[in-house]
């Protein structure tokens, strides 16, 4: 592979972070997916985050495994595989594990490329000295302080664009505009506690029809549409989390596929790296 060198290190395993890592994997990239035990994801078909659930999930022609050491991460990544390994921090490689011809087993190993997409919308721990190039997606992160490069993640004409100086759109509080739903496609738990679903993703669903509920209080559908996404059931989840996705389109298959939005987000990481390399040579 001609980028096999350039070990790339994911954070976050979310639908759009999913967008991100499937551009990367066609161009040839390794990837590490970092998430968390139980990690929270919504639209999980799409989502390489669900590994660390199920062990195991195929997305398109994306092929991801659970690893269950930093070791067994690298040598999945480098077989071609995508390993999600379980990691709240970032964890250390050293050149013993590394796999990387290009550089010196007397020199100190410094990850190549280093992506926050765990859209907090906000700096939990990212610092523009983790990697040789650090990305972060959405709002949250100044390029130039705590990272080299932004990729905007807002809905509209700026959508995945590359920023080197300065920051993305502030987060507005306000799921974009999708078939003309916006806040109230969202589903959000109406209390604190276990969430149980009578329906799937992928699921039709008419108005006011029963969907689930979270410790006895029932979540119903807003409008008639399709489930995008649900929260895993059993999840013990805060009142007001994002649990569920309602989309009014009609189309089952987007479900089960990587958004337009994922793929413009990961088109812009993907162009940021390019920029990145051909800056050394």
């Amino acid at each position: 592979m001609l980028f096999s060198q350039y070990l790339v290190i994911l954070r976050g395993g979310g639908d759009l972070a999913t967008g991100v890592a499937y551009r990367l994997h066609q161009a040839g990239f390794p990837l590490i997916v970092l998430e968390l035990s139980q990690p929270l994801v919504v639209r999980r078909k799409v989502a390489l985050a669900t590994a660390a659930l199920e062990n195991q999930i195929t997305i398109e022609n994306l092929h991801a495994q659970r690893a269950e050491t930093v070791a067994q991460a690298l040598e999945l990544a480098h077989s071609g595989k995508l390993p999600v390994l379980v990691a709240p921090e970032l964890p250390v490689i050293s050149n013993r594990l590394a796999v990387n011809s290009n550089r010196s087993l007397n020199t100190d190993y410094r990850i190549p490329i280093l992506i926050d997409a765990r859209m907090a919308k906000r700096n939990i721990d990212t610092d523009i000295d983790q990697a040789e190039l650090v990305i972060a997606l959405g709002p949250g992160f100044t390029a130039g302080v705590d990272c080299h490069a932004v990729i905007e993640t807002m809905r509209g004409h700026t959508l995945g664009r590359v920023i080197w100086e300065g920051a993305a759109i502030p987060n507005t509080g306000t799921p974009g505009i999708v078939a003309g739903k916006g806040a109230e496609r969202v589903l959000r738990a109406p209390a604190a506690g276990k969430v149980n679903w009578q329906k799937e993703i992928g699921h039709f669903v008419q108005a006011g029809e029963v969907i689930g509920d979270v410790a006895g209080k029932t979540v119903a559908a807003p409008f008639a549409g399709v489930l995008r996404g649900l929260i895993a059931p059993g999840s013990e989840v805060p009142a007001g989390l994002k649990i569920g996705d309602l989309d009014a389109r009609a189309d089952v298959s987007a479900c089960f596929t990587i958004s337009e939005k994922a793929l413009a987000i990961g088109g812009g990481v993907l162009e940021a790296i390019l920029t990145h390399l051909n800056q050394q040579t």
